[in-house]
């Protein structure tokens, strides 16, 4: 598999440009575009299916261990002939506290890629030498490539660039000008998502990847994508075995429900459900034969009237939730449960009310599982991650769904555990715990046939 990793010094250099623009620049000149993002981000990968036409992919350490990583981007990799994986955050940013682990430094280094370092230019000439020095420097196992040059203001400027790079013998494989259009329109949790800017969104991918083509090198980055040997390693599979009744599962999606991993669905088909997707914007009422219910996350928030203006949906919901049905809520799904949002009433299946706050909770975290649920079983260990600028004015439940050790080792307690319903803000990634993912289809067995069951989760 051809690939490459485009990186940057810092957050803000234009690492979701490029990279989208490359994706979909390399699909149009014909080449078949495997995409991945580094981390736990959810919203480029919706730009990056649009670039290329296939599933977005996250390549996180973190989350599922450093040892799925080769696997994962092999399955990702699986029909393409060249991999483009953007970075996250700089070069060598990776969890806090740790030496770099989850960076993108890390993943390349994992899948053995070199890396296209993505460089905003303004208010840089010779500087620049001593910066790519630095990063090139730093940890010499990790091969910078090539550099493509953002935010260039000028002819003179590009020649001082370039003779810049030419001193710590870097190549130059692209100049992008200063122009506004090549940018994607963002908001409180980063980049507004692709599903719901919709047109505009396509629109954007088009002006970018229409930059890439005029103004970057592709023959180039595409030698620079050849020039690592080939990986021999066996694609990720879920290992899982599979229930026979095939359960109804719905997930929710649409505009307002769009931070899923595409790996959470595959693995729910091979533990044996049939998926069927509901928009909460628009459907009013569950899929024919549901047993199990999945909420992920997404921006609510946003859309928090038109999401209560169905109320069809919501009593649809919390009849199931009350019903003792699996339910598997992360973030966006918490709040969608919740009594209401932002004053919006919501479903009321949790005694709890959501609400914006300026503040910006952020982070992984090493959680243990409070209490017996569809998903886990009680002591369970997971690493999952938190995003998110909402509160809830009951954190918890008792019990409450995780603990974990917060700041100055504090202990936490958050999320919600009653019946079947398992909620929280916590995000985890199933190909970290496929078993948690089998666990809820077979928990969903005693309301194949509508019926209510009086499930234990221990």
């Amino acid at each position: 598999m051809n690939r490459l990793v485009v990186a940057a010094p810092a957050s803000g250099s234009g690492k979701t440009t490029v990279a989208t623009g490359l994706m979909a620049a390399l699909r149009r000149a014909g080449s078949r575009v495997a995409p991945f993002k580094v981390g736990p981000d959810y919203i480029d990968p919706g730009y990056h299916s649009l670039a290329t036409r296939r599933p977005g992919r996250n390549l996180d350490p973190v989350l599922v261990g450093e040892h799925r990583i080769p696997g994962l981007f092999a399955h990702g990799s699986k029909g393409c002939d060249i991999a483009v994986v953007e970075g996250v955050m700089g070069l060598f940013d990776g969890r806090v506290d740790t030496a770099g682990v989850g960076s993108t430094a890390h993943v390349a280094k994992l899948i053995n890629a070199p890396v296209l370092f993505v460089v905003d230019a303004r208010g840089q000439s010779r500087s620049l030498a001593a910066l790519l020095h630095g990063f090139r420097g730093y940890d010499p196992t990790v091969r910078l490539g090539g550099v493509i040059l953002n935010q260039v203001g000028s002819e003179r400027h590009e020649q001082v660039l370039r003779s810049a790079c030419d001193e710590v013998g870097l190549d130059v494989l692209g100049v992008l000008p200063r122009d506004p259009q090549f940018s994607l329109p963002s908001r409180h949790l980063g980049l507004v998502t692709a599903a719901e800017h919709g047109a505009e969104a396509v629109a954007a991918v088009d002006a970018i990847a229409a930059a890439v083509a005029k103004h970057v090198d592709l023959d180039a980055v595409r030698r620079l994508a050849r020039s690592v040997p080939a990986m021999a390693v066996a694609a990720w599979e879920p290992q899982v075995e599979p229930v026979a009744h095939e359960p109804v599962i719905a997930v929710a999606g649409g505009a307002a429900f769009t931070f899923g991993y595409a790996e959470h669905v595959e693995v729910l088909k091979a533990a044996g459900a049939e998926v069927a997707v509901v928009d909460p914007l628009n459907d009013e009422d569950l899929p024919e034969g549901t047993a199990g219910l999945v909420l992920p996350g997404g921006f609510p928030e946003q859309h928090a009237e038109a999401l209560s203006a169905n109320a069809k949906l919501r009593d649809a919901v919390a009849r199931f939730a009350r019903s003792g049905a699996p339910v598997h809520a992360e973030c966006g799904g918490l709040l969608y449960l919740a009594r209401s949002l932002d004053g919006h009433p919501m479903c009321g299946v949790l005694d709890a009310d959501g609400f914006m706050t300026p503040k910006l909770t952020l982070g992984y975290r090493d959680a243990v599982a409070s209490a017996g649920s569809p998903l886990h079983l009680p002591g369970s260990r997971v690493t999952g991650h938190e995003f998110h600028r909402t509160q809830l004015s009951t954190p918890h439940s008792d019990p409450p769904a995780w603990h974990w050790r917060g700041v100055d080792s504090r202990p936490v307690a958050e999320g919600f555990v009653a019946g079947g319903v398992h909620a929280s803000y916590l995000h985890t990634h199933p190909a970290g715990d496929p078993e948690a993912v089998a666990r809820f289809v077979r928990a969903c067995h005693p309301f194949v046939a509508g019926a209510a069951g009086g499930t234990v989760f221990a």
